[in-house]
């Protein structure tokens, strides 16, 4: 579908590697349907893509190529970057924003995330190894590499059967893990990918990373 869009790396390591790539479309109005949206994703083949349709309200569309989700991290921090808001309003609810330096965060409720099993590891190594499971739960795998320091390698598999077998760098995820540990989290997630998170006031947990563009 020749349809223009963003492509940003969301989660990059320090070093600009890495990061969970997601599509952008600025003026959702081109894909003014569900239909047309999920066929977009689906031809994009990225874990999400996000469809812009109000930039000055920051309201947006989440899509995978299967589903549509009220609720995902990295295309929330990636569109929060891309077009420099402050907030940003997918199907969930309001999302607050804030840029500090390198880093975009975002300040969500662990509960607008969608469902995922949370599965801890003894080792960092355990999880590394572990071979991609067959379709089913969506799993988080997780292991504390410094519990003292609050540092996590983590791996997602979607387990949807759609082509997308591991996630890169999971938003959604990590909020609920940091709301689970109810501490701040470091998390070294895919093949290097960081995310930061955060617990705040009322059951708010702010999630960051750095984002950077692919191409357009």
């Amino acid at each position: 579908m020749n349809i223009a869009h963003d492509v940003l790396a969301v989660f990059c390591a320090a070093d600009g590697r890495y990061g969970n790539l997601l599509g952008v479309v600025r003026d959702g109005r081109v894909c003014p349907d569900e239909a047309s949206r999920r066929a977009l994703a689906r031809d994009l083949g990225f874990s999400e893509t996000v469809f812009v349709d109000d930039p000055e309200r920051g309201a947006v569309d989440i899509h995978t190529p299967t589903v549509r989700l009220p609720f995902a991290g990295h295309p929330l921090v990636g569109a929060a970057w891309l077009l420099d808001l402050e907030v940003v309003n997918p199907p969930a609810g309001e999302v607050w924003v804030r840029h500090d330096g390198e880093f975009t965060w975002i300040t969500a409720r662990p509960e607008w995330a969608p469902p995922r099993t949370l599965r801890q590891y003894a080792s960092a190594a355990e999880v590394e190894a572990l071979d991609v499971p067959p379709p089913g739960d969506w799993v988080y795998a997780w292991a504390w590499e410094d519990e003292a320091a609050g540092r996590v390698r983590a791996r997602a598999f979607p387990g949807r059967g759609d082509g997308i077998d591991e996630d890169e760098a999971t938003g959604a995820a990590a909020l609920l893990l940091s709301a689970r540990l109810n501490r701040a989290l470091n998390i070294t997630q895919g093949r290097g990918s960081q995310l930061l998170t955060a617990p705040g006031p009322d059951g708010f947990i702010e999630l960051g990373g750095r984002v950077r563009e692919i191409r357009r």
